[in-house]
């Protein structure tokens, strides 16, 4: 299934955030419980070739996660974990995220993400990432983040359609 919806990143020279925004097929408090059900995130979170653990999400205010990546032929596991700064129900996520292998650890990045309703059951995505630098907002840009992050949500449209249809 080929989506109309595009995922657009901004990311302005010199700034230390970016900006993603998509649109979704789905009404917004479906897609909210996409990002914040784990049975659901495993269906769709990561790239094409990557199966994803979830060895926490205690997706609350003042929660936490963390969730291993592995690629589908084998090798090491890579994990992303975070604090979960505030959850509001269907509109709101805020929360860190820190990819464990970068070169150090520390490089933590401050995610904003809100789920707009739009006419006829859509929804639009925002997310704002902020990060400590410039160099660390552009290393992530640079890691394929892009790619997976679309094979990601190319999954997530196919999820929504099936939970739609199951309703009607």
């Amino acid at each position: 299934m080929e989506s109309k919806n595009t995922t657009r990143i901004t990311a302005e020279k010199g700034k230390q955030e970016f900006f993603i925004e998509r649109e979704f097929d789905a009404p917004r408090e479906l897609v909210f419980s996409a990002f914040n059900e784990a049975d659901l995130l495993l269906q769709w979170l990561g790239p094409d070739d990557m199966k994803m653990k979830v060895e926490k999400l205690d997706n609350k205010s003042g929660g936490s996660y963390r969730f291993l990546h592995s690629h589908c032929n084998g090798g090491p596991e890579f994990g992303f974990n975070g604090v979960i700064h505030e959850v509001k129900e269907p509109e709101r996520i805020i929360r860190t995220f820190e990819f464990e292998v970068s070169p150090e650890r520390g490089h933590v990045s401050l995610e904003f993400l809100t789920l707009i309703a739009l006419p006829n059951n859509r929804c639009k995505l925002h997310i704002q990432s902020v990060f400590k630098s410039v160099e660390d907002r552009d290393g992530m840009l640079q890691s394929g983040m892009e790619g997976g992050m679309n094979e990601g949500f190319r999954k997530l449209d196919l999820l929504l359609a099936m939970s739609i249809s199951k309703v009607k």
